[in-house]
């Protein structure tokens, strides 16, 4: 097929596809909005915050989707962060948000992701060992063995066992 003349190629040329979607996330601490990729977990994002902290800035407990005279929207981290769409902002959450009262509670950390972002790295906290407990993983202990020697038992005796139920026989 000739092309006719007057055509304008960019009438039939198709149209390039849309940028991925985004979400901005406005960082109170930091004094600027973050940006993530569509489908990213909160507390990924919570945890990418956190480290451009600087020294002394209070730290993001956690995201929320905030619009006028609305209740917020809060994102535990494990929630997918949304744009809820016209009037609705996300925007982070931080310790010195929770006024005298509050603060004296202890928040629950969110995991941090690992340096190559694949699971959130384990924290080590104080292990509580009672003497109960020690008293526990003793008699499990006692029990293994008790266990173990009447199997060995049982099983130097079943010639004897077997000879003896054969004479019945």
């Amino acid at each position: 097929m000739a092309k006719q003349e007057g055509e304008d190629p960019k009438v039939n040329s198709p149209r390039p596809p849309p940028p991925p979607p985004r979400l901005e996330v406005m960082c109170k601490s930091l004094g600027k909005t973050s940006r993530f990729a569509a489908d990213t977990k909160a507390g990924f994002a919570v945890s990418l915050i956190n480290r451009k902290l600087d020294n002394g800035s209070p730290f993001v407990l956690h995201i929320e989707a905030v619009k006028d005279r609305e209740e917020p929207i809060s994102f535990g981290p494990d929630a997918v962060l949304v744009d809820y769409g016209n009037g609705w902002k996300l925007q982070t959450v931080t310790v010195s948000d929770y006024g005298g009262v509050r603060q004296s509670e202890h928040f629950q950390q969110i995991p941090r992701q690992s340096s190559d972002g694949s699971r959130p790295a384990k924290t080590a906290s104080k292990p509580d060992i009672s003497f109960l407990y020690m008293a526990k993983i003793l008699v499990a202990f006692v029990m293994l063995f008790v266990l173990g020697a009447s199997f060995t038992l049982a099983l130097e005796n079943l010639p004897k066992l077997i000879l003896f139920i054969n004479s019945f026989m």
